[in-house]
């Protein structure tokens, strides 16, 4: 059973950094495109950062050089470092792999940066 759980989250003051950890259990996730996605009230989700099998990563350009997606293979574990944390980064973010044409998400965890 694929499952994936999200912390790491809390609040932050402006410039500040916190790392979110998403646990995987039920697949390997170096075999998958892993990715972090992050949602407001009223409005849709927003891809924030993947991590390819390949390792490559990719993000949206308003975390680009803020926000590190990384994995741990051994832990199962796949990592967003964020940094120079904006008020606009408010968001629940979470955890997301595709496998065989489904969709998994984990619970989600809130990250809010207020003063």
């Amino acid at each position: 059973q694929v499952q994936l759980v999200e912390s790491g989250g809390g609040l932050v003051q402006p410039g500040g950094s916190l790392r979110l950890s998403c646990v995987s259990s039920g697949f390997t996730i170096e075999n998958y495109v892993m990715s972090w996605y992050r949602q407001t009230p009223g409005n849709e989700r927003e891809l924030v950062a993947l991590i390819t099998a390949a390792e490559t990563t990719n993000y949206v350009d308003s975390v680009r050089g803020r926000f590190t997606i990384s994995r741990d293979n051994a832990q199962n574990t796949v990592y967003l470092q964020m940094r120079t944390l904006k008020p606009e980064d408010t968001a629940v973010y979470s955890c997301h792999v595709r496998i065989r044409s489904r969709q998994h998400w984990g619970q989600g965890t809130q990250v809010t940066v207020s003063s």
